[in-house]
């Protein structure tokens, strides 16, 4: 079975379009509408509580919204007659039953969508399961059961997957893996939509964001573009840190200096510092620009979104 981006007339995304869902007087998604693209991984962030699952299950048809619509491939999930040779899912590694064997699990999966026995053998091998497909899920730590539900998304080869925290009890080598596979799967023109609260890995990872608040999105835009928007300054160092700074804040620029001797720079940007730099023969020994962390732009997109927070200082008391 091999992908093939753009074949036929399909037209591998998935569309969110005034999404409403409720759980009784608690409103989980708000008139939420967004389209994932094809070609690229798109993180899919938000504190708890902000809607994220539950818009992956609707997606899923496993929740059915109060109004407003998902598609998948321009259908509803319930419409798709053989539903994981177009979309692969990881929700919840541990909804699998312990008695059974990893291959035994899969090859359910795969007769009830006409998938032959060989292709769960290939996915096996493909997340590193291939030497215990026989042993009983039961046995497995919650980072195999994790390799387990990824192979189950691969299993139609669709060209729309998504994740739900698919990093949750992966070690170091783990997290790699499929933060390579993520990638590679968009490398390849499929739809990565991908939920995770790892920061750190889903700024290695995601080409472009959602970020939600509330039920609601907040924003959307791509990586880059996200952390540039909260870049903080330019850290500059030279051997006449008073003489350029001086000639920085002439130039309008707000100079501070650091511990070491080094310059944090703002309002100019390091083409404008490096020129400034070379007129007055002032040599710079590094001039690099320094962004927010993807947890640090995060965290102010959200303040104003978040449900739960921690009493720090009842805390410590």
């Amino acid at each position: 079975m091999c992908f093939r981006a753009g074949s036929g007339s399909v037209v591998h995304m998935i569309e969110v379009a005034e999404l409403t869902k409720r759980y009784g007087a608690t409103l989980a998604v708000d008139r939420l509408s967004f389209t994932v693209r094809p070609g690229r991984v798109t993180g899919f962030l938000g504190p708890n509580g902000a809607g994220k699952s539950t818009t992956m299950r609707t997606i899923l048809g496993l929740d059915t919204p109060n109004s407003g619509r998902t598609l998948v491939n321009g259908k509803r999930y319930a419409q798709i007659r053989w539903p994981l040779h177009e979309v692969g899912a990881l929700l919840d590694a541990a909804a699998v039953h312990g008695g059974r064997r990893a291959a035994d699990h899969l090859y359910c999966l795969a007769r009830a969508n006409r998938i032959g026995r060989a292709r769960v053998s290939e996915v096996l091998e493909q997340v590193g399961l291939g030497g215990v497909a026989r042993k009983r899920i039961g046995g497995y730590s919650l980072g195999m059961k994790q390799r387990l539900g990824v192979a189950g998304a691969l299993l139609g080869d669709p060209g729309v997957l998504l994740f739900d925290e698919p990093v949750n009890g992966l070690d170091p080598e783990g997290i790699r893996w499929i933060r390579e596979l993520m990638r590679s799967l968009a490398g390849e023109g499929r739809t990565v939509l991908v939920s995770s609260h790892l920061m750190s890995e889903m700024a290695l990872t995601a080409d472009h964001v959602l970020v939600l608040g509330r039920g609601r999105l907040v924003t959307e835009t791509s990586m880059a573009d996200l952390l540039a928007h909260f870049r903080r300054d330019v850290f500059v160092r030279t051997p006449k840190p008073a003489e350029l700074g001086a000639a920085l804040a002439a130039a309008g620029a707000t100079v501070l200096g650091e511990p070491d001797g080094a310059l944090s720079v703002t309002g100019c940007d390091p083409v404008k510092i490096g020129d400034i730099a070379a007129k007055r023969g002032i040599s710079v020994h590094e001039l690099t620009p320094r962004s927010a962390s993807l947890e640090e732009a995060y965290l102010e997109i959200t303040d104003e979104s978040v449900q739960y927070r921690a009493g720090l200082e009842e805390s410590v008391r």
